[in-house]
């Protein structure tokens, strides 16, 4: 019994929200949102910092996601991995550019290591198990992908990996695609910043606050004060 209650309300969340349901002309702040704005594009000044690309489905949650970590001046949303220069929101839905929802995430390596970056990417803010699916979304644009830029990255990816799934702590092995970074597409003005501006939406409540909570109850070490 219970696992049909569980079925039929995972169902009524799918129905009632998705990461693509809303519309630009609808992207308007709503009342009770963080005060602290994320909808930045990325620093002018990156002296210092370094550059890390994840995809795990939604951007909106994997944004905010990063955003809260410590040592991370800005986490932006785009689309990466995919063959179509600059492409919109509506051209990845189709599936046929080959990119994936993507957060360019720019940080201090002084304060926050890759190692660190990819132990939550892997852990607690997304499923890294379940093919070209996340939660009700589904499709090649929100397949897993973690994106290196050096061979040292990518060691730190695989031995993630190895790791994670050394743990059991998933009922199923890892997916996720460990790719050479190529280019990232930042994504339209309306999705930078989402989940603060929209905290009542059904779905940033029931999906994106989910993976949200999960970082902050594995990493609070590692957590902005104040977020």
């Amino acid at each position: 019994m219970n696992m049909l209650r569980n079925g039929l309300a995972a169902l009524l969340i799918t129905l009632l929200a998705s990461c693509s349901e809303r519309r630009p002309a609808e992207a308007q702040a709503e009342p009770g949102s963080l005060t602290r704005s994320t909808a930045a594009p990325a620093p002018a000044n990156t002296a210092g910092l370094a550059v890390a690309t994840f995809a795990g489905g939604c951007f909106w949650a994997t944004e905010e996601v990063f955003e809260e970590l410590r040592g991370v001046k800005a986490a932006v949303s785009g689309y990466s991995g995919g063959t179509v220069a600059n492409p919109s929101y509506e051209e990845v839905g189709t599936e046929r550019t080959g990119h994936a929802e993507a957060v360019q995430v720019y940080y201090d390596p002084k304060q926050i290591s890759y190692q660190q970056l990819a132990d939550v990417f892997f852990k607690a803010a997304h499923d890294p198990t379940t093919p070209n699916r996340q939660g009700p979304d589904m499709g090649p644009q929100y397949r897993s992908v973690a994106f290196y830029r050096t061979p040292a990255e990518k060691k730190v990816l695989e031995e993630s990996i190895s790791r994670v799934n050394a743990s059991r702590q998933y009922g199923s092995p890892v997916v996720t695609q460990v790719r050479p970074y190529r280019q990232f597409w930042p994504a339209e003005g309306y999705h930078q910043g989402y989940l603060r501006l929209h905290p009542r939406e059904s779905y940033i409540q029931n999906i994106s606050m989910v993976k949200v909570e999960k970082v902050r109850h594995t990493f609070p070490q590692l957590l902005k004060n104040p977020l």
